[in-house]
C-alpha cells in the first residue's frame, strides 16, 4: 500500500490537526443533537404536538446536512472524521437524557444543545483563523447563525411558561 499523499493547502500539518480536531468536537455536539431532536420529534405529546414534531423535523433534517459538511470538511483537513456513538459520547458537550421530559422541557433541553453547539464552533475559530482556514471559518460561521436562529426560535416558545 502506498503512502497517502502529501496534502498542500497552505495549512500546516499540526494547525489541520488542531481544526480537524475542534471540528470533530462540533461534529459530535451536532451528531449528539441530531439524535436528541430525532427523539423528541418521536416522542413529543401534548397540545403542541404538531407543531412541535414538524419543527423538530425539520431542524433535525438540517442537522442531518450539517454532519455531513462538518464530516467532510474534516475530511478535506487530511484528518479522519469520528463516526461510531462511542466516539461522539467521548467528544460530545451535549448529555444525553435518561428520562422522558414533557414538551416544553423538551424545548427547554434543546435551546441549551443549540446553544452548546454554538460555543463549540466558536471555540474553533481561534485555530481556523490562526491558519487563515477560510473554508473551516466559513463553515463555522454558518453553523453559528443556524443554531443562533434556531435557538431564539425555540426560546420564543417558551415566553410566558
Amino acid at each position: 500500500m502506498s503512502p497517502a499523499p502529501t496534502i498542500d493547502i497552505g495549512i500546516d500539518e499540526t494547525d489541520r490537526k488542531a481544526i480537524a480536531d475542534g471540528l470533530s468536537r462540533l461534529l459530535a455536539d451536532s451528531y449528539t443533537l441530531y439524535l436528541k431532536t430525532h427523539n423528541y420529534h418521536w416522542n413529543v405529546e401534548g397540545p403542541m404536538f404538531n407543531t412541535l414534531h414538524l419543527m423538530f423535523e425539520t431542524q433535525y433534517t438540517e442537522l442531518a446536512l450539517a454532519v455531513d459538511l462538518i464530516a467532510e470538511r474534516i475530511r478535506a483537513l487530511g484528518e479522519p472524521a469520528p463516526g461510531s456513538y462511542r466516539q461522539y459520547a467521548a467528544l460530545t458537550s451535549i448529555t444525553e437524557d435518561d428520562d422522558a421530559p414533557d414538551a416544553t422541557e423538551m424545548i427547554r433541553r434543546l435551546v441549551q444543545g443549540q446553544e452548546t453547539v454554538v460555543r463549540t464552533a466558536r471555540s474553533v475559530f481561534p485555530a481556523a483563523e490562526a491558519a487563515n482556514d477560510e473554508p473551516t471559518a466559513d463553515l463555522l460561521t454558518q453553523r453559528m447563525q443556524q443554531h443562533e436562529k434556531t435557538a431564539w426560535m425555540l426560546r420564543s416558545m417558551l415566553v410566558g411558561s
